[in-house]
């Protein structure tokens, strides 16, 4: 159950990117908006919200600016009506990619994904082309310092996780999408603030690359993460060391 990540995916790359362009604000609060919206707007009954504000936490957002956020999506007061979409395809070396988007506009933002795919060599396929190849989960992310890998191995059991995994960074706890809340909840009564808590794609395989097929594929992912419609971007590859230290983690 426990073991290397392979699941250290673009979503932890994401974090550090975003914060270098100054975009995490303005994806945060878009998915504060439609969280609050789309659920109840208190945090311990919505994970979706729970989890926005989590990385607005993390991101250091102001208090008040995530009030505002989660009050006009409860009270319908932003007139912008975001339609969540998901787009599938294959990127350089058949490496199966998942972006989730908030978007105001389908047709432009499909139009900019579809761009992206084809200008780095891959290609955006239909719905639930790639979909196959990843499980939706629940993930709760804790760092290297909240504790050893057994006791950080007991504790999740305990609290109805489904699986753990590590890098050198921290643990991956895993769990279905409707106990995501509670198993988050569970830990951070023993651990703490969880570093993030979130839903993911978590590939069933890994499509290894060689380090020149890693470099489109990064200019792929960053392209895409770059969109501001874009929310998260999933990708099922395993790259050498070498290549991840050309990405700047």
């Amino acid at each position: 159950m426990a073991g290397h990540s392979q699941f250290k995916n673009i979503m932890h790359r994401k974090g550090a990117q975003d914060k270098k362009r100054g975009k995490v604000f303005t994806k945060i609060i878009r998915e504060l908006t439609v969280a609050a919206r789309t659920g109840l707007p208190d945090p311990a009954s919505n994970p979706r919200l729970r989890a926005a504000m989590i990385a607005a936490r993390d991101a250091n957002m102001p208090k008040d600016t995530i009030e505002r956020a989660v009050k006009r999506g409860a009270g319908g007061e932003d007139g912008t009506n975001y339609e969540e979409v998901r787009y599938e395809g294959y990127g350089p070396g058949g490496v199966a990619v998942i972006v989730e988007a908030l978007t105001d506009n389908r047709n432009r933002t499909a139009a900019e994904v579809r761009s992206a795919f084809s200008k780095h060599g891959g290609a955006l396929g239909e719905t639930n082309s790639v979909g196959f190849l990843f499980d939706r989960m629940g993930l709760v992310r804790y760092p290297a310092k909240a504790g050893d890998a057994d006791t950080l191995f007991e504790q999740a059991v305990e609290a109805g996780a489904d699986d753990v995994e590590s890098d050198e960074g921290g643990y991956d706890i895993l769990c279905a999408t409707d106990a995501l809340n509670a198993v988050r909840e569970a830990l951070e009564a023993k651990l703490g603030p969880a570093e993030s808590a979130a839903f993911a794609w978590r590939p069933r395989t890994v499509t290894p690359v060689d380090d020149e097929t890693a470099v489109t594929l990064f200019k792929l992912l960053e392209t895409l993460d770059d969109n501001d419609d874009v929310q998260n971007v999933h990708a099922n590859f395993e790259a050498s060391e070498t290549a991840m230290a050309r990405t700047g983690d």
